[in-house]
């Protein structure tokens, strides 16, 4: 009795299949250091501490990124191009960035960053986004 459960359970674990979100950026004003991307997942975690992030270099000022293994869920995404390639998003004296930012669906907040539910979006199955950067959030 135990052996039918344990394999009915080894298969479902195979069939629980993560997917792949690719992000295009566009817009980027040159290719010069790299573009950054963070991904979040759950709103008290959005522009505080993402759930995966990754970087890559940017060519004819257009960049891609890859996220892999991310279970079906919810969540947000904001690029940024790191100009100076110090591997930080700088902001000036009042934690505004002073460089170019942007989020997924293209949210855009008002005196400050959009807001989660503006940048969410179901992640059910491979996808693919494409992003446009923003001078500033």
């Amino acid at each position: 009795m135990k052996l039918p459960s344990l394999l009915l359970l080894i298969s479902a674990i195979g069939f629980a299949q993560n997917n792949a979100l690719t992000v295009t950026i566009t817009g980027i004003q040159n290719n010069s250091g790299k573009l950054m991307a963070e991904v979040y997942n759950s709103k008290g975690k959005f522009l505080k501490s993402a759930y995966k992030t990754t970087s890559t270099s940017i060519k004819s000022n257009t960049a891609t990124v890859i996220f892999s293994d991310l279970p079906k869920s919810e969540y947000t995404v904001m690029v940024y191009h790191d100009e100076n390639n110090n591997g930080k998003l700088d902001k000036n004296f009042i934690g505004m960035p002073k460089e170019p930012v942007a989020c997924s669906n293209n949210a855009k907040g008002f005196m400050g960053p959009p807001k989660y539910e503006d940048a969410k979006f179901s992640l059910v199955t491979d996808s693919k986004i494409t992003i446009k950067m923003n001078d500033k959030l």
